[in-house]
């Protein structure tokens, strides 16, 4: 597309990256299914390799498919490019893995996705990375944690599984002091409902899993590069400032500018790592996210409505939507998320955990499975599933108590959801 960015969101999410397939004619982009690219000749192949010429090499690189979902969603975010690879997991690793070295750290929210927390605390210190846990909300605390050895501070944009808003511009004022990039998983709130990198943020993540594909079918995840930050303005980022001895000591900034860290995740993190999407996955992934507009807004419309009623039921000890104005997150929530805070939020079950467990159990409509961001609406019982392997201090601090379940509100009828959930507390408290 042409003079992309006079464009709204509701067109871009349809046509950016796409056009019709030259050979056919076919106007949805087609599922190249194919696993190398014949060269035109000798040189061509060689310019490729050197990273001369951009093109299709092999498909733990690039591939069709996945290239017109990475420029859409590049575009959805307003960033330069983009890394699509298997999952969301794998896009995390992807984001830190130009950045990080032995003995250095990166700064996360106490409030993440359990299987992040564990990720970031247990995983990475095989690559010998570590990892401080912050409350996002104190931003002494933030500024306290960072030393020399910080490379990034990570957050989620709402953050799952409580919902809560994080202060992207705040952190992102932190960060720019301190010469390092701020990462934004934006899973939950989708490009839709939040534009991470107009807010100051570096990099963006998504799980593509989740809302962008939006039906529960495939899995994959993103890096969004903003191509706004100096990699070179210090010593810190040497895999994108210094001489890249794979490619005869090519620097990566020096030769590609705002695109160099999106080269260097498909160039260097793609070819070694391997987290490679597939183009099945993409195919599936573009078609979710040309209804993500329409779905976004009916998901925060049913969560506002189930919330407001949940919150008004003397079962429930409390409801962490930050829709609602009873919320300390509300105020933030209308200056950043006018569009709305999502369909993620977690409720607090008067009995605890056995009520939470029956609850569960009784659902009719809403499906019990350890995802978010379906068309459907979901529920899960976070210390017992997705936060099991954390301590009860962590659980507590990601919002996932033993008391607490966490839904993810999807495009049904909203009454009968209510309808639903009232059947259940029934039994579930008695």
């Amino acid at each position: 597309m042409t003079d992309a960015p006079s464009y709204g969101f509701d067109t871009l999410q349809i046509h950016a990256g796409a056009k019709p397939d030259p050979a056919t004619g076919a106007r949805q982009t087609p599922i190249y299914q194919t696993t190398a690219y014949v060269f035109r000749d000798a040189e061509h192949a060689a310019a490729l390799f050197n990273l001369q010429e951009v093109g299709f090499i092999y498909s733990r690189l690039t591939n069709p498919t996945v290239a017109v979902l990475q420029e859409r969603l590049a575009t959805l975010e307003g960033g330069v490019g983009a890394i699509c690879c298997s999952s969301g997991h794998a896009a995390q690793i992807m984001a830190l893995f130009p950045l990080m070295g032995p003995g250095c750290n990166v700064v996360a929210s106490t409030r993440l996705y359990g299987g992040t927390v564990t990720q970031f605390s247990q995983t990475i210190k095989r690559f010998g990375w570590s990892a401080k846990f912050v409350d996002t909300d104190d931003l002494d605390a933030v500024k306290a944690a960072i030393d020399e050895n910080t490379r990034a501070v990570f957050c989620e944009s709402i953050a799952n599984p409580g919902g809560y808003v994080t202060d992207i511009r705040a952190l992102a004022d932190i960060t720019d002091g301190a010469g390092i990039p701020l990462i934004v998983d934006n899973t939950s709130a989708t490009p839709y409902l939040c534009n991470p990198i107009a807010q100051g943020a570096t990099l963006v993540v998504h799980s593509t899993t989740k809302y962008l594909t939006g039906n529960g079918t495939v899995t994959g995840g993103c890096v969004i590069d903003s191509g706004k930050f100096d990699w070179s303005a210090n010593d810190k980022f040497p895999s994108l400032s210094a001489p890249e001895p794979a490619y005869h000591g090519l620097k990566f900034h020096e030769t590609f500018g705002p695109l160099a860290y999106t080269f260097h995740g498909i160039a260097i993190g793609l070819r070694d790592l391997g987290m490679t999407m597939n183009p099945q996955a993409a195919h599936y992934t573009l078609m979710g996210v040309e209804t993500l507009s329409l779905r976004m807004q009916r998901h925060c419309e049913n969560a506002r409505k189930v919330a407001d009623w949940l919150e008004n039921d003397d079962r429930i000890d409390y409801v962490t939507y930050a829709g609602l104005p009873s919320s300390p997150y509300y105020e933030r929530a209308q200056a950043c998320y006018p569009k709305g805070t999502g369909g993620l939020f977690t409720f607090a079950v008067k009995g605890g955990y056995e009520a939470c467990v029956k609850l569960v159990d009784s659902l009719e409509i809403f499906s019990h499975v350890a995802n978010l961001g379906d068309t459907r609406s979901l529920i899960i019982h976070s210390a017992s599933t997705t936060h099991r392997q954390l301590t009860p201090e962590q659980q507590e601090a990601a919002g996932a108590g033993p008391n607490v379940v966490r839904v993810s509100i999807g495009i049904e009828d909203a009454d009968d959801l209510i309808r639903d959930l009232d059947q259940a507390l029934a039994k579930a408290c008695g």
